[in-house]
């Protein structure tokens, strides 16, 4: 896996930085389909502790897992499938930035609670 490390200038599109970022995007895409960003304001001590819960979250029962559905296509849970990658999963949380929607997906995956997930 690649990874992107970049100032909050290179997200200014149409900047030698943007296209530079782009670029790199695309050949982590095309070379192993997959690439990390790594960005400055976010401490490395977040970085870590985010992947951890990521990791637990990966690890919750398949059947929890489908408890995250969706009538709207890749808005809840997907799992490993032919169509995408016998290795891909992803969830969908609709308004993740909100604390309630949080807490309530977080209920569902881990019914005897999960705090710091929230």
């Amino acid at each position: 896996m690649l990874k992107l490390c970049f100032r909050s200038s290179d997200l200014q599109r149409g900047t030698d930085g943007w296209h530079h970022l782009c670029k790199r995007v695309r050949e982590a895409c095309e070379t192993f389909g997959c690439f990390e960003v790594v960005y400055e304001n976010i401490s490395p001590k977040v970085r870590e502790e985010t992947f951890g819960l990521m990791k637990e979250l990966v690890e919750v029962p398949v059947e929890r897992k489908q408890k995250n559905a969706s009538p709207m296509p890749y808005h809840g849970w997907v799992g490993p499938c032919d169509q995408v990658s016998l290795l891909y999963e992803g969830f969908g949380l609709g308004d993740a930035s909100n604390y309630d929607s949080v807490k309530s997906f977080a209920q569902l995956m881990w019914p005897d609670g999960h705090p710091r997930f929230w």
